[in-house]
C-alpha cells in the first residue's frame, strides 16, 4: 500500500469513485496469468473448435452441424431439455410445417396420441425428467435435417475471438481503448486537432474514433449561455429601440417648446442645415452622457459584485469586469442611437417657416 484516497467530508462532488488502486504491475500479472492459463492453451492450440463444448466455431457442412447439435443437446440440463421439446413442439403448431418433427420431440407422450393436439396434451401432462428423457430419445435417432434445424435455431458457439476475450486473454500491442488526459484545455483541443489532422491522411479504416467527454460538457454549457445571452440580447434591444423612440419624442416635444427661438435663428441668418445641426448636437451630448454615465456605474459596480464573488467562490481570478473594447463600444452605440432617434425632429426644425415660426407665442 502507498496511499489511502479518501473524499473530505464536506465534499460535494469527487472525481474518483471509491475503489482498489493499484499499479501497472498488477495488470500485467493478470494478463500474463490469463496468457499462460491451461484454458487459453488449449483454445489455442485448437481454434476450429470452442473448448467449453467441443463444437465447431463455423461448421463447414451440414454433417458437422448435425453432429455439433446433438453434441448440444446431450449438455444442457433435465429443465433445459424440456423447454426446447415444447418450444419445438410450439413452433410445429404455429408454422403448420414440419409439425409431425415438432411432435415426434415428445416421442414418448405420444404414444397413443394421433394428433398433434393430443401429443402437445400428452406433453404438458408428463414431468420434466420424462419429457427430457423422451427427448434425448427423439434426438438419438432423430434426421440430419431435424438436426441442422436445432443448430440453426438453438446453437451458438460463439467465435475464436469471443471465447479468448472471455479467458482474458488481453494483446498488449492493441489495446481496446487509450485514455488522453490533458493539463488544460488548450491541450485537450490540441490534441484533439492532431487526430482530426491525422484522420484525414488515412482511409476510413485506420481513423481514429475517439469521445471528448469535456468537449461534450462544454458544448451543452455553451449551448446554455448561448440561449440566455440571446435572451438578454432580445430584452436589451427592445429597451434601446424604446429609448430611441422616447428621445425622439422629447426632441419633437422641445422642437414643439422652441419654434420661435428657431424663427430667431432663420431671421439672423442661419440656414436649414444649421438649425438641424442645433438638435442633432443635442441628441448627441446626451447619448454621450447616457453612454459614460452607463459603463462608469457599471465599473463602479464591478468592485462589489466582484468582493461577493471572491467571498462566495473563495477564488480570487473570477473576476466581473467590462473590457475596454466592450465600454468604448457601448458609448459610440449611445450616441448613434441618440442620433438616430432625434433625425426626424431635428430635420421637422429646419423645415420650419421663419416668418410662422416668429408669431408663434
Amino acid at each position: 500500500m502507498v496511499g489511502v484516497v479518501k473524499a473530505k467530508k464536506d465534499a460535494s462532488a469527487t472525481p474518483l469513485a471509491a475503489g482498489v488502486g493499484y499499479t501497472r504491475a498488477l495488470t500485467n500479472d493478470l494478463i500474463d496469468r490469463a496468457a499462460s492459463s491451461a484454458i487459453v492453451t488449449d483454445q489455442k492450440a485448437n481454434p476450429n473448435t470452442n473448448v467449453l463444448n467441443g463444437m465447431t466455431f463455423s461448421p463447414s457442412d451440414d454433417a458437422t452441424k448435425a453432429a455439433d447439435a446433438r453434441t448440444y443437446v446431450v449438455s444442457l440440463g433435465v429443465t433445459q431439455k424440456a423447454n426446447m421439446a415444447k418450444s419445438m413442439m410450439s413452433a410445429g403448431q404455429r408454422s403448420g410445417t414440419g409439425a409431425s418433427d415438432a411432435a415426434g420431440a415428445g416421442a414418448g407422450a405420444g404414444a397413443g396420441a394421433t394428433g398433434a393436439g393430443d401429443q402437445a396434451a400428452a406433453m404438458a401432462a408428463m414431468s420434466e425428467q420424462q419429457l427430457a428423457d423422451s427427448f434425448d430419445s427423439y434426438i438419438a435417432t432423430a434426421s440430419n435435417d431435424v438436426l441442422v434445424a436445432i443448430y440453426d435455431q438453438y446453437v451458438s458457439t460463439g467465435t475464436y475471438d469471443d471465447n479468448l476475450a472471455a479467458f482474458g486473454v488481453v494483446s498488449r500491442d492493441a489495446p481496446s481503448s487509450i485514455n488522453v488526459y490533458a493539463d488544460s484545455f488548450e491541450d485537450k483541443d490540441h490534441i484533439a486537432d492532431a487526430i482530426t489532422d491525422y484522420n484525414n491522411t488515412v482511409s476510413k479504416k485506420d481513423k481514429i474514433t475517439y469521445t471528448d467527454y469535456v468537449g461534450l460538457m462544454m458544448s451543452s454549457v455553451t449551448t446554455i449561455v448561448n440561449v440566455i445571452s440571446y435572451v438578454l440580447i432580445a430584452f436589451v434591444s427592445v429597451s434601446l429601440i424604446v429609448s430611441s423612440i422616447m428621445i425622439g419624442i422629447i426632441t419633437y416635444i422641445s422642437v414643439l417648446e422652441r419654434t420661435k427661438e428657431i424663427g430667431i435663428l432663420r431671421a439672423m441668418g442661419a440656414s436649414k442645415h444649421n438649425v438641424s445641426q442645433v438638435f442633432n448636437a443635442e441628441t448627441g451630448i446626451i447619448g454621450l452622457c447616457s453612454g459614460l454615465l452607463g459603463v462608469g456605474l457599471t465599473v463602479l459596480l464591478d468592485i462589489p459584485i466582484n468582493a461577493v464573488l471572491h467571498h462566495f467562490i473563495g477564488n480570487a481570478d473570477v473576476n466581473a469586469a467590462l473590457p475596454v473594447t466592450g465600454g468604448v463600444v457601448l458609448v459610440i452605440l449611445s450616441v448613434v442611437l441618440t442620433l438616430i432617434g432625434g433625425l426626424i425632429p431635428s430635420r421637422k426644425a429646419a423645415k420650419q417657416d421663419p416668418a410662422t415660426a416668429l408669431r408663434t407665442e
